[in-house]
This record gives structure tokens, C-alpha cells and sequence, in this order.
């Protein structure tokens, strides 16, 4: 398996992903490249067996799917998210400061490290919306340059600041952007990136985003490290392994929400209708009646893909004896007792069958018991769409730094086990009995088989 020119072309795909919207455009460019029809949402869909299709919602959530040729009998849906704790600007955002600097007026977006945003050269990505002819549109903005950075103070102003001092967003995480009376504004730079003219802006949706690219690295070349691997890296090897799959019983779906780093609660992100919403349109365009939904929903699996913590080689004592991943052991299976993540004996075991059935190592993540984990999309998804789900990820160091560290070969593996889990189906038997297609497993909640 080629780990390190696949961890390459993902770190290529983050690089051109400086927001959420530029992951779901570059996302959309793939699946429309590979035959994928493009759906809107505002219009009535009419679609064919053996159809691959992909829609949008908000520029920043997309799911695709392929069908297969015969009768569909579920769903193999594959989700993760597009969105990544950083800086949003607002919306009056220059400050000038005693008439010599101007700096940017941010504020956090998600739960983020804010030192290592510190001294590195940032520049802004996003969105604006325009008014041309009468119309609104959106139009991506990256200004693709460094531009703006945030000064430390110096040691001699801040002789504790090797003692963990405090950071304040609305104080010391204002970047630079130009000295006062300078020639170009941060809109006016965004109108120029955006093809546009700075007076037909209405608004925008920017963001600060690491300029600093993806590089691999190690004694034997085993490490990678870049901006956005949580939560990109499962996005990418989602889609990759979509577009590489073939299902001749289920309905194979990649869905990238946003806004998870901040709860999921909005339109377009896990905790909206989106996905119940396409899922009712397909079985509502494939004359199925709300009865043959509900029977497709239980034959159906889902696998929230969002990385999880490897053991620190500084911090060993912050994980759990017994549940704690390593860097390029293979794909994580993430377990919580108080549900913060889906994970049971039944989800579990059915993925454990598709690593094997794959050839892919798997490894098992928990929390110590008397630290507070984080969770992800899987449990609030299920509260609109309620079938089995696990919640699986790859292991990673510095999560919500601006510059994460993963293993060279998870990638290709988490890219081959969704393959496989894409191109299988989950049949649901009496007293709990499931049966994976296209291999001789199965797998009854009381016995967890490995």
C-alpha cells in the first residue's frame, strides 16, 4: 500500500481546503469529475438505479451516493465533518490601534489551542455574499498569501510566560494585519480574490487559517503533520473510498456536515434535517412508501469517522491503560460509556468484521475515567436518523492545534476500510442477529466476535 503518496495527496486536498466552504467545493468538483449528478435541494430530483448523485447545503455540508442497479435494501453511510477550530472574523472586523497599527477583530470558532496560532504566518479564507444585478451570491474567498500574524509579547514584558500564562481571545490573539493609512483593506482584499468589487460586498463568512503546509516527517519517514487533519483526513479517505466502492445491495453515502466543532446545531449541520431529508427524498423518488423507509433505516449503518487521541510520548499518564491508540496502528474504534459517542458491543463488532474483511488493523480509544472527553457527530445525527452507528477515527497528536500530527500509514488504511464498508451491506435479523453481505460474518449482540 502506497502510505505515503496517499497521506500526500490528502495533505494536497487539505491544502487546497483553507474553510469549509472551499472542503465542500473541492468535494463537489471531485464527485462531479467521477460521473456524480449534482442535486439541488430547491428542485424536484428524479433519480435511476444505478444513479450517482451528490447534493449540497449552505456551500459547507454535501452528501453523494451511488445506488446500486438492482433493489436497495439500506443505507452504508460514512459521516465526518468539514469545519475546524480557528479564528472568524466579525463583521466589523479592522481595529485600529494609537493610530499606527490596524489588526483584525476575531473571535474563536470551536475549542481551539490558542497558543500555537502565536508568531505564524495566517491569512484569511471563506465566503462573501454579493449583490450582482440584483442578485445575491456567494463566492469563495481565499487571499491565498501570508497576511496577517499575532505577535507574542516579549519575555522582558512577560517574565511568566514560560509559566503557562493565560491567553485572552479578545486581547492577545489579534492579528496584525497592516500599519495604519496602508493601501488595501482586509475587505478590499477579499473583494479582489473574489472577483468582485469591495462596494457590491453585503457580508461575509472569513476565517484565519495556518499557512504552514503539510509535510511528512520522522527518523523513517513515519509521521505527517498539517493544518486541519481533525477533521479532514477522515473526509478525505470518505470520499476517496465512496468513489472507489461498488454496492450491489445498498445505497454507498459519504455526508460531510459542518459546524461540528461548535455543536452541530444549525442548518447544515449533523444535528439538522439534512441527512434525514436526502434520505427521505431517495425512497420518496424511488416510489417507496414511509413503511419501506423505516425497514431500509434498520437494514442501514452508519460510521461517524472524526479522529481521536494517540498516546502523547510526553503525557502517557492522560490516557487510559488499556484504550489508548498509537500513531499508525490502524483505524480507532471510539468507546464512551455516557454515549458522547455511539459505539456498542452490536456497532462495533460489525466494523471490527469490516477491518478484517478489509486486512486493516483497528485499535480501541476511551477516556481515563476521571477526564471529560470530547464527542462528535455520530450521537446527534441518530437523534433524526436513529440506525446502528459506530464511531470510528484515526489517532492523532495536538488535536485543535492549528498544526496536527498523525501517522503516515493511517490514511491509505482508513481509505481501504471504508472501501470495503462502502461496497457491503448490513442485513438485520431476528433477536438481534446481523449479517454483513459479501462475506461469511455474523454477528448476534450477545457475542461480540472478533
Amino acid at each position: 500500500m502506497k502510505f505515503e503518496e496517499i497521506s500526500r495527496d490528502m495533505m494536497q486536498f487539505i491544502e487546497k481546503s483553507p474553510s469549509c466552504y472551499h472542503v465542500i467545493e473541492n468535494l463537489r468538483a471531485l464527485f462531479r469529475e467521477a460521473g456524480y449528478q449534482e442535486l439541488l435541494e430547491h428542485e424536484r430530483w428524479r433519480l435511476e438505479p444505478g444513479g450517482r448523485y451528490v447534493t449540497t447545503r449552505n456551500g459547507s455540508s454535501l452528501i453523494a451516493f451511488s445506488v446500486p442497479q438492482g433493489c436497495y435494501r439500506g443505507y452504508m453511510i460514512a459521516a465526518a465533518h468539514s469545519d475546524s477550530p480557528t479564528f472568524k472574523l466579525k463583521e466589523t472586523h479592522e481595529m485600529e490601534v494609537k493610530g499606527k497599527y490596524v489588526s483584525l477583530n476575531v473571535e474563536k470558532y470551536g475549542g481551539m489551542i490558542l497558543s500555537p496560532w502565536l508568531d505564524r504566518p495566517l491569512s484569511v479564507a471563506g465566503r462573501v455574499t454579493v449583490e450582482r444585478e440584483g442578485r445575491l451570491e456567494s463566492r469563495l474567498v481565499d487571499i491565498g498569501r501570508d497576511l496577517a500574524l499575532i505577535p507574542n509579547l516579549a519575555i522582558h514584558m512577560n517574565r511568566s510566560v514560560n509559566d503557562g500564562a493565560a491567553l485572552n481571545p479578545q486581547k492577545d490573539m489579534l492579528p496584525l494585519l497592516r500599519m495604519a493609512g496602508g493601501e488595501h483593506t482586509m475587505m478590499g482584499l477579499a473583494a479582489e480574490a473574489a472577483g468582485v468589487e469591495e462596494a457590491d460586498i453585503l457580508s461575509s463568512d472569513l476565517f484565519l487559517y495556518n499557512r504552514m503546509p503539510g509535510t511528512v516527517w520522522g527518523a523513517d519517514r513515519e509521521f505527517i503533520s498539517s493544518p486541519r487533519l481533525d477533521d479532514l483526513q477522515c473526509v478525505y479517505a470518505a470520499a476517496k473510498g465512496l468513489l472507489e466502492a461498488e454496492n450491489e445491495t445498498h445505497i454507498a453515502m459519504c455526508a460531510v456536515f459542518d459546524n461540528e466543532e461548535v455543536g452541530s446545531g444549525t442548518k447544515q449541520g449533523a444535528g439538522s434535517t439534512f441527512l434525514e431529508d436526502v434520505m427521505k427524498r431517495i425512497n420518496g423518488a424511488f416510489g417507496r412508501d414511509l413503511e419501506d423507509y423505516r425497514i431500509d433505516v434498520a437494514n442501514s449503518f452508519m460510521a461517524s469517522a472524526d479522529n481521536g487521541h494517540a498516546l502523547h510520548p510526553n503525557y502517557p499518564e492522560k490516557a487510559d491503560e488499556g484504550n489508548r491508540p498509537f500513531l499508525n496502528g490502524g483505524v480507532v474504534i471510539k468507546y464512551s460509556a455516557n454515549q458522547k459517542y455511539t459505539t456498542d458491543s452490536v456497532s462495533s463488532a460489525i466494523f471490527k468484521a469490516v477491518c478484517k474483511k478489509a486486512g486493516v488493523p483497528f485499535q480501541v480509544f476511551a477516556n481515563r475515567s476521571d477526564i471529560l472527553g470530547g464527542s462528535t457527530l455520530g450521537n446527534i445525527s441518530n437523534a433524526h436518523v436513529s440506525l446502528n452507528t459506530v464511531d470510528i477515527g484515526l489517532a492523532q497528536l495536538a488535536m485543535h492545534s492549528p498544526y496536527e500530527t498523525g501517522g503516515v500509514q493511517d490514511t491509505a488504511q482508513l481509505l481501504k476500510a471504508l472501501r470495503v464498508f462502502f461496497s457491503s451491506g448490513i442485513f438485520c435479523g431476528e433477536n438481534g442477529a446481523y449479517r454483513l453481505s459479501g462475506g461469511e460474518i455474523h454477528v448476534h449482540e450477545t457475542e461480540e466476535k472478533e
